[in-house]
């Protein structure tokens, strides 16, 4: 019943710690307007097919919860507002849901309640090929997302310490998934020299899961009482870092940029990069747990029509336009990568 509660108590946590957000480095970056744009706001199309279904925008519901009775619902209203929105959704880990197979349904209803969307199966990088197998099966995933969290980890009094054999073990699940393997960090960023590994191990998909989002070490530390413990302010690397760092490989990976995303400007520049889809987790929740599921759906729609207008002011027409528009990169971002050894200008002069 621990991890359960667990699972519980993450959700309560990360509400509140909401509250309190650090910067995802996309205040750093600026798009370029275009006053003539020869387009008409009709002549936008968000859409974009992935793992091979339509999504109406770049958009994912990523994951939050399931694996205990008292959640149910809200994985119920986010599945829910997905199908309502056509934008692709992630459970929560599905650990939960292997060990005691009483909580499966929590999970099972995201399939339950969009039954033709986009939804990714959850668990740790070092769960074996089996394990994922078997989180696939339970919701009927498209793809399944492999999450890395050793900062987290290493909070948890209860948490691993073992990581030697996490790429060993990706690779395994890799050559045996039935579907696509998505690695994802949990709000603490993705080094160029960590996609590289990923990328050797015959990945395609990433999710940088950037600093700016949920903190889950400021979580953890909440959850076991240690609110006055020194912290690791210097861990971790900003979304609009780490999705650069990222891209600027030019590896033919598919991109999701996670991380301290609030749906203004930050989605249109993170998919002007090259990021294929932005995830969002805390802020929807936040919404959802203050409007209602309808307040969700709302929202979501809300920022399909900004990224919208945003293209039309880039003089973009679709997604593939939009990635060619030049973004400008200023303030911390840019000292990260200059000293990184990433080339900025080559975002500016697109």
């Amino acid at each position: 019943m621990s991890r359960q509660n667990r699972k519980k108590e993450h959700l309560e946590f990360a509400l509140k710690t909401a509250q309190f957000p650090v910067e995802n480095g996309f205040s750093d970056l600026y798009l370029v307007y275009e006053a003539i744009p020869e387009l008409n706001l009709e002549q936008v199309d968000t859409a974009l097919n992935f793992l091979n279904k339509k999504l109406t925008a770049p958009l994912l519901i990523n994951a939050m919860t399931g694996g205990h009775p008292d959640v149910k619902h809200i994985n119920r209203s986010l599945a829910r507002s997905a199908a309502r929105t056509g934008i692709a959704m992630a459970v929560g880990s599905q650990t939960a849901g292997l060990e005691d197979p009483e909580v499966r349904d929590t999970y099972k209803v995201a399939r339950d309640e969009n039954p033709d969307g986009v939804l990714l199966a959850n668990l740790s990088a070092l769960a074996s090929p089996d394990m994922a197998k078997e989180a696939i099966t339970m919701i009927e995933a498209d793809g399944i997302q492999l999450h890395l969290n050793v900062a987290q980890e290493l909070t948890m009094p209860e948490g691993d310490r073992k990581f030697s054999d996490t790429l060993a073990n990706i690779e395994k699940v890799v050559q045996q998934s039935p579907v696509p393997v998505i690695i994802k960090e949990v709000g603490f960023g993705l080094s160029r020299e960590t996609i590289k590994k990923i990328y050797n191990l015959g990945v395609k998909y990433i999710d940088v899961g950037g600093k700016g989002g949920t903190d889950f070490i400021k979580i953890e530390k909440m959850r076991s009482g240690r609110v006055d413990d020194e912290g690791t302010p210097n861990i971790g690397i900003t979304t609009a870092a780490s999705l650069i760092e990222t891209l600027s490989l030019n590896l033919p990976l598919s991109v999701t940029a996670t991380g301290g995303f609030t749906g203004q400007i930050d989605v249109a520049c993170a998919l002007a990069l090259g990021a294929e889809l932005v995830g969002m987790a805390a802020h929807f929740l936040q919404v959802l747990s203050k409007k209602s599921e309808q307040g969700l759906i709302e929202r979501i729609d809300n920022i399909t029509d900004n990224l919208r207008r945003t293209m039309l002011m880039t003089g973009a027409k679709n997604l593939k336009e939009l990635t060619g528009k030049p973004v400008i990169i200023t303030g911390f971002t840019a000292e990260w990568l200059m000293r990184r050894g990433v080339n900025i200008t080559h975002y500016a002069r697109r």
